[in-house]
């Protein structure tokens, strides 16, 4: 408990009274917003704020700056690298975005929507829905992921190929920044050459520039045929090839390239009642889906046909109804192993060139096979068509199973050290939160961690938002455990 004169106390209750009825929450009746989404990072604040409007987020940043307290923003707290719960080693207020949650227009004619922070994707998707059109960026947690989350991670997902990351979908942004000032970026111009685009110092910045408390979207025409297709894979190896195949029959149109490994779809069967798609059982599935007019039938058939005809692929199936497409993407949606197994160990939100993701994968289970014999497996599946896979060493793929915390970290050194010789990141979209600190502080130069903290100290040279999170806090290596001209890959 705070004391009644404490300078914590009384920031409390000056936040209680501009935020009033509804807007704040005692940290003791919220105790799901202040632990991670994966139960590793927790931390109290002093209060969970709830502003409804850009003037109270000012306000309230106005407030904990005069105080020195931090400033946690929270979308819908979904984040994978503990990137928006409360600090633990300084006092801080939890900013949750939730009541800020309009759709404030739409405009069909400009192709794009002006959504507040705190609406969720699965809700712009909805209200674009509604005129026709569609946004691009999509991903399992789109029920619960918010604007503002996916604006500060620059969130990937689903529709990457087709219309690339986060980023790509933002037109302009509105942002309280570290004095109480709005940075007004509310634009939808497609081209505006007058200097610095300021909105992408936001765009993945995790928070710690800014409150975005609004965003301007870019919305495309509606997609109404899809083909989705489910194809048993011959060998890992046949990815790169099949992902050429596919590009050369339609590149435009295709907007999902999946991994799915067999384990997956075995987990999905008895866990969540998804229907087996093909007779045949791989240890590797691909699950593509081409969108535009009715001739993607002919380009998924014709993509199918030849990946038969090459030895890639040794059984497929296209989704004809809805029931067989909304079977597919329940089990892609559904494979992240947290809830599928609650399995845990070493953890990696990887890329690395589609041309060595086979090679990646190998070396992993080699590595793994190494290190642990038998007495760990290696669980993978991901975005085959950018590079992108979600890895997971972990004991077994059973309720419960937990992989003692230092050989996971010794895992973990061994995989970096293969990610970065194949030219990879150990952060393709999920950010880096605190989680990732350490290894982005060995794959980043010191002279991109040195201008990442000058932006920081220029915007925020109090450490006001989300301090000890994201890429700028990482750690320097010493010059020995830098490689050396002859070491870089």
């Amino acid at each position: 408990m705070l004391e009644v004169s404490s300078p914590e106390a009384r920031l409390v209750d000056e936040l209680q009274a501009i935020l009033g009825a509804g807007g704040w929450l005692e940290p003791s009746d919220a105790l799901h917003l202040t632990v991670d989404y994966r139960g590793v990072f927790s931390g109290t604040p002093l209060l969970v704020a709830r502003p409804d409007s850009v003037d109270v987020v000012r306000a309230v940043v106005r407030l904990c700056a005069a105080a020195g307290v931090a400033i946690v923003s929270q979308g819908g707290h979904t984040s994978l690298s503990g990137g928006s719960v409360p600090t633990t080693d300084r006092p801080s207020v939890l900013l949750s975005t939730s009541r800020m949650n309009r759709i404030v227009s739409v405009d069909p004619a400009r192709f794009t929507i002006t959504a507040e922070a705190g609406c969720t994707i699965e809700q712009v998707q909805q209200a674009a829905a509604a005129v026709d059109l569609e946004l691009g960026m999509d991903w399992g947690a789109r029920g619960t992921a918010t604007v503002g989350g996916a604006v500060s991670t620059n969130a990937g997902g689903l529709n990457v190929l087709r219309y690339g990351p986060a980023r790509d979908s933002v037109l302009g942004l509105e942002v309280v920044l570290a004095d109480g000032e709005v940075f007004d970026g509310l634009r939808a111009l497609r081209k505006d050459n007058t200097g610095y685009d300021l909105k992408h110092l936001f765009i993945g910045g995790e928070g710690s520039l800014g409150v975005v408390t609004q965003a301007v979207l870019r919305l495309h025409p509606r997609q109404d045929h899809h083909r989705t297709m489910f194809a048993a894979l011959s060998d890992l190896d046949a990815v790169h090839e099949l992902f050429a195949m596919a590009c050369a029959r339609d590149h435009g149109g295709l907007t999902a390239f999946e991994l799915v490994p067999e384990t997956g779809v075995a987990g999905t069967i008895g866990a969540f009642g998804v229907l087996r798609p093909l007779a045949t059982v791989a240890d590797w599935y691909l699950l593509a889906r081409f969108s535009g007019s009715s001739s993607m039938d002919a380009t998924a058939e014709g993509f199918l046909s030849d990946a038969v005809d090459a030895g890639l692929v040794v059984d497929a199936t296209v989704a004809m109804t809805v029931a067989q497409e909304e079977n597919l993407w329940l089990m892609r949606d559904e494979l992240p192993p947290e809830t599928l197994f609650d399995a845990k160990g070493a953890k990696f939100d990887a890329a690395v060139p589609i041309d060595r993701v086979a090679e990646f994968q190998r070396a992993v289970e080699a590595v793994t096979v190494e290190m642990c014999g038998d007495h760990a497996v290696v669980y993978s599946f991901g975005h085959l068509g950018d590079g992108n896979l979600h890895l997971y060493v972990v004991p077994a793929l059973e309720r419960g199973s937990r992989m003692d915390s230092d050989l996971a970290a010794t895992i973990t050194d061994a995989i970096d050290e293969l990610l970065w010789s194949m030219g990879g990141t150990v952060s393709a979209e999920h950010g880096v939160g605190q989680d990732l600190l350490d290894r982005v502080g060995r794959q980043k130069s010191p002279v991109e961690l040195d201008m990442m903290r000058r932006v920081k100290a220029a915007l925020d040279p109090n450490d006001l938002f989300n301090p000890g999170r994201g890429a700028h806090c990482a750690p320097v290596p010493s010059t020995a455990d830098q490689p050396t001209e002859e070491e870089t890959p």
